[in-house]
């Protein structure tokens, strides 16, 4: 009798288990609720320049700006940056991720008159990197094919995550 009774009670227990952990998904995914989570710093930019697959050199850029520079996503696919290109600025428009979520894509369009097509940021960027604190993307020339003799450059942007008050 004591064994039934116990068997009882654990068909119970692992049946209230499985219902309890077997909630339905959201929609939105963990990538999404990382960018949108917090707004972003950007704490370093890196440009590689390239020969085919040969590295030349790398430069950073904005080592002397003062200008704190951030970038929010928000949950309705709007985002803006601040001060872009360390000129005192907000630029302003939408992000998507592609559908396997390695490109983010903006049409930010900042206040700077002066901006060319290159200084448009993040138009089309890959993630190189996405963690809880720090993410990394790449823009410039992207290509996945590219002749050996190709020169190319590529600009990498390091975000750290900042608590907003």
């Amino acid at each position: 009798m004591r064994k039934k009774l116990l068997l009882f009670f654990l068909f119970w227990a692992v049946l209230i288990g499985f219902t309890t952990i077997s909630c339905k998904k959201t929609t939105q995914n963990y990538i999404q609720t990382l960018l949108t989570d917090e707004q972003w710093q950007l704490a370093s930019v890196l440009v590689y320049h390239y020969v085919g697959s040969s590295q030349l050199s790398t430069d950073t850029l904005n080592a002397t700006c003062n200008l704190i520079q951030t970038f929010k996503f928000n949950t309705d696919n709007t985002c803006t940056y601040t001060n872009f290109d360390c000129i005192q600025q907000t630029a302003t428009g939408h992000w998507a991720l592609s559908q396997n979520e390695l490109i983010l894509s903006t049409d930010l369009k900042t206040t700077d008159t002066v901006a060319s097509d290159n200084s448009i940021p993040f138009r089309s960027a890959q993630i190189s990197n996405l963690g809880q604190y720090s993410f990394i993307i790449n823009t410039g020339d992207l290509e996945t094919y590219y002749s050996p003799t190709q020169v190319r450059t590529i600009y990498q942007y390091g975000f750290i995550r900042v608590k907003t008050q």
